[in-house]
């Protein structure tokens, strides 16, 4: 298992109202003095499907987290905003947008837990949202066998959160995205779902073809609902029944929507390396196939006439150390796509 930074200390929420001149460091002292109540952005965040801000918390002095009360999910998640350094409370001004998606298993604390994205982004005018997706929601709306319904993470994502931060807190119009395993499939099954919603993605390890070699792809995906007690069928449905569900979700499948924006890719082998523990075991399994299914995206995209970094680096194994490289390597493709000035 990867070795996280140490976690932040969380202070505790923060309350009440204040002149629109407040600073963030003021919010920041009057959290840890015990305010209670929600701030002046929490007071009108809310999307059109009734989705709303019932709660917020900082946890560092960027780091804002909100709870969110949510139609498309039926339920209460959280998101964490890296803010950018000139950000403050109710802000008039806007700034261009970073999402950053977690992998199966572990939650939006997890960037800011492993890596120094907050070091990385302490000079660039972006925002950085790293949203809750579930254990495995795979950044999709569940078929659920026809019936739909929630969880509805796409339209979480990409309609309700989006509306919030561009509402509330101070997210501009002009966008990246990208993301770790089945965070890497979600930045480019968005990017590629949304033309233009995103001006550049990247994928850590992604998950990018979820049909590759057919039933290798699938069961990979599978496997992962069946190990943490979902049903596997439904998510897209049957493979082959649902055929096209699946096509609508695959990142390989998507690529001819992905041409017009720069991309990035990167993955290991498997095999330990540079950045892996003494003695760490290979992994067999997972790294392998995202860096073949990795390889085969590249290559439709390249074929199609895309832009593609790739970074299919050899050993390595599916661990954090790789991920930071990668995001250190990926961010000034991503930062210049966006405008994200460097101070």
């Amino acid at each position: 298992m990867p070795r996280p930074f140490a976690p932040r200390k969380s202070a505790p929420d923060r309350s009440g109202g204040g002149p629109s001149a407040i600073s963030r460091r003021g919010f920041v002292l009057g959290a840890a003095a015990g305010m209670t109540a929600l701030g002046l952005g929490a007071a009108v965040a809310r999307a059109d499907t009734g989705a709303r801000v019932v709660s917020e918390r900082y946890v560092g002095e960027r780091l804002l987290d909100l709870t969110i009360s949510s139609p498309a999910l039926a339920a209460t998640v959280p998101v964490r905003l890296l803010l950018p350094a000139s950000w403050t409370p109710a802000p008039k001004k806007t700034w261009p947008v970073l999402y950053l998606l977690h992998g199966s298993g572990d939650d939006y604390t997890s960037w800011t837990r492993s890596t120094d994205v907050e070091e990385l982004t302490g000079h660039s005018e972006m925002l950085v949202v790293m949203p809750s997706a579930g254990r495995d929601g795979f950044y999709s709306d569940w078929l659920n066998h026809g019936a739909g319904g929630p969880p509805r993470w796409e339209t979480f994502h990409l309609t309700e959160l989006r509306e919030i931060l561009e509402r509330s807190y101070g997210a501009g119009t002009v966008r990246a995205i990208a993301g770790l395993s089945m965070g890497g499939f979600g930045a480019m099954s968005y990017a590629g779902r949304h033309p233009g919603m995103f001006r550049a993605a990247a994928a850590y390890s992604g998950l990018l073809h979820t049909t590759y070699q057919n039933a290798r792809g699938s069961s990979l995906i599978q496997g992962v609902l069946v190990k943490d007690g979902y049903d596997p069928f439904a998510l897209w449905g049957d493979p082959i029944l649902n055929a096209d569900v699946w096509a609508a979700h695959n990142p390989y499948m998507l690529a001819d929507r992905l041409v017009g924006i720069p991309l990035y890719v990167a993955c290991g082998n498997g095999q330990p390396g540079a950045l892996d523990p003494p003695g760490a075991p290979p992994d067999a399994l997972i790294e392998p196939l995202c860096c073949e299914e990795s390889a085969a995206f590249a290559d439709r995209v390249r074929a199609l006439g895309g832009s593609i970094t790739t970074e299919l680096y050899g050993p390595g194994t599916h661990n954090w150390p790789w991920w930071q490289r990668d995001l250190h390597h990926s961010f000034p493709l991503l930062a210049a796509a966006i405008g994200a000035a460097d101070g």
